[in-house]
């Protein structure tokens, strides 16, 4: 990816479109099960391979206790809307061509960035707690030292969304104890990189 700093995915040729309407592809094995049918031999050896991969990259998270390959798949397979913290108005930095990614597969990307007024086209809210739509995961682009609060809102929403802090972001503190809560928290891991897995 061209330009580095929060979030940057150590992705060679990454290539990430426009955010313009997609259908976001699924795939039915994908939910940690393999559906039976005329197939179910290769859906096995696909989901099989995915969760290979999706094993390789988190141990090149620095945090080991991030969710199994299995709740990875699970998460990003169920979730439709995801607030973005921090998204940027940089059209060249991962904060913005990821969550750009993202809407183009499919997915509802709310923007929450307290200096713009619309990005992605869509409103842009100055904070978490402003989003009056539930969101199904909160994905945040945000310094480590800066992360911490943005957790905390998150685990305040009462829809209890799940939480993604992007490569290079982590926060102790605050995701022990979301996590101790109950939230399912991904810190220091590049949601383009899961999401082309579970592509391919």
């Amino acid at each position: 990816m061209r330009g580095g700093g929060v979030g940057a995915c150590s992705h060679a040729n990454m290539d990430i479109p426009a955010a313009s309407p997609g259908i976001r592809r699924t795939r039915a094995s994908v939910s940690g099960r393999v559906v039976a049918g005329s197939d179910g031999a290769p859906q096995a050896r696909r989901l099989v391979n995915t969760l290979v991969e999706l094993e390789r990259l988190l141990d090149e998270s620095s945090d080991p206790d991030n969710p199994p390959a299995e709740r990875l798949v699970e998460l990003l397979t169920n979730a439709q809307t995801i607030a973005v913290v921090g998204l940027s108005r940089n059209l060249e930095k991962p904060a913005r061509r990821v969550p750009s990614y993202l809407a183009a597969k499919g997915f509802d990307v709310i923007p929450v960035n307290p200096h713009a007024d619309r990005l992605l086209g869509r409103r842009s809210y100055a904070t978490l707690s402003e989003v009056e739509e539930p969101v199904d995961l909160v994905l945040i682009f945000r310094p480590s030292e800066e992360a911490g609060p943005f957790v905390r809102e998150a685990v305040r929403r009462k829809e209890e969304p799940s939480i993604w802090l992007q490569t290079g972001v982590r926060s102790e503190e605050e995701v022990l104890d979301a996590r101790i809560r109950g939230r399912i928290v991904v810190q220091d891991l590049c949601i383009f990189r899961v999401h082309r897995v579970l592509m391919a």
